[in-house]
């Protein structure tokens, strides 16, 4: 099996690889949508972020990838109680999939051959403790869409038909990508995703010639591509680990929250999931940077990425939207960041 893309020799993108890495921190800010041009990347990013991440230890053989023996549904017919290493897993999601395939359903081999009603777990179980990736995921089902993102909220499928009443964890980062040529997401799908980035083809020659360059060269001596960034990716998940143990003492000034909700009213951002997911996002970025306070300059960083996909049309305003976040965070802010931030 061939190894991904290493994720510290992906050119350019810098917001989409942050998005990424911000959701590895803190998987509780929630999913990530990727709009773009085909060809950028994208697929890409998910596959080598999950390859970067350290293991999962999960019971050999459970369906959801469970940590501990007590954790497996008691649906699932566990031989073992070995604890295993395996990769941190990413699922994707086919167009064409149905819901029984996303969700899971009588198993009816079983049913016809045996005679026993059993559980067939769907993607949503293998995805549990890692990734769930759909591209052209505005072209997905609506329905589908609405189940993903309930689930990717709440943590947990539920399925209730053909006689089962089943339960089992399914904690996932659910990324989208998709073109905007081919149909957008209706404004409360947008809505429900944590972090969304706009990605575009490079258009400085030295940045392609440079693209070019490390996929030949992945493609052409795959082994020593991986051993040349290895350090690079090795550096990069300690940072994330890092990250993950200091987010919980860091401090958040009760300026921010004020920062987060003026710039969220400022914007006529819908609801409070904008501020939400702003706060959670610039602590991890702080964690990440290796500061001890929530700042300004964070909240700046991260303001495009969290709330370019919740504002209104303004048929008035023809600027795009992460101009618009860009040009309300100088305006409250200030134009310059300041040694405040």
């Amino acid at each position: 099996m061939t190894q991904p893309f290493p994720f510290s020799a992906i050119v350019g993108q810098d917001e989409m690889k942050q998005a990424m890495i911000l959701t590895a921190i803190d998987p509780g800010i929630g999913g990530v949508l990727v709009f773009g041009d085909r060809g950028t990347g994208k697929s890409t990013a998910v596959r080598a972020l999950a390859a970067l991440l350290p293991p999962i230890r999960a019971v050999a053989g459970c369906p959801v990838n469970a940590e501990r023996l007590a954790d497996c549904p008691d649906w699932a017919e566990i031989g073992s109680k070995r604890v295993v290493k395996k990769p941190t897993p990413v699922i994707d999601l086919p167009l064409g999939a149905t819901e029984d395939r996303v969700v899971g359903a009588l198993d009816i081999e079983r049913a016809l051959t045996r005679g026993e009603k059993a559980f067939e777990p769907g993607l949503l179980a293998r995805a549990n403790r890692g990734y769930l990736y759909i591209d052209e995921v505005n072209l997905l089902e609506d329905h589908l869409v609405d189940l993903l993102l309930d689930v990717a909220q709440s943590g947990e499928n539920v399925v209730e038909r053909e006689g089962l009443s089943i339960r089992h964890a399914a904690r996932f980062v659910l990324v989208g990508s998709g073109n905007p040529e081919e149909g957008e997401l209706r404004p409360q799908l947008l809505d429900r995703f944590g972090l969304s980035v706009e990605v575009a083809s490079p258009t400085d020659i030295q940045q392609r010639i440079e693209v070019i360059r490390r996929r030949d060269a992945y493609e052409t001596d795959t082994t020593a591509f991986l051993k040349r960034w290895r350090a690079a990716d090795t550096r990069l998940r300690k940072k994330i680990l890092a990250a993950r143990a200091a987010i919980a003492a860091l401090e958040t000034p009760e300026q921010t929250l004020v920062d987060c909700a003026e710039l969220c009213v400022a914007l006529g951002s819908d609801g409070l999931r904008g501020e939400l997911t702003l706060l959670r996002a610039a602590r991890a970025l702080a964690a990440f940077e290796g500061a001890d306070t929530v700042t300004r300059a964070h909240l700046r960083k991260i303001a495009p990425s969290a709330l370019r996909h919740r504002l209104r049309r303004d048929p008035l305003d023809e600027a795009g939207s992460a101009i618009r976040v860009a040009r309300t965070v100088d305006e409250l802010f200030g134009a310059f960041a300041t040694a405040a931030e």
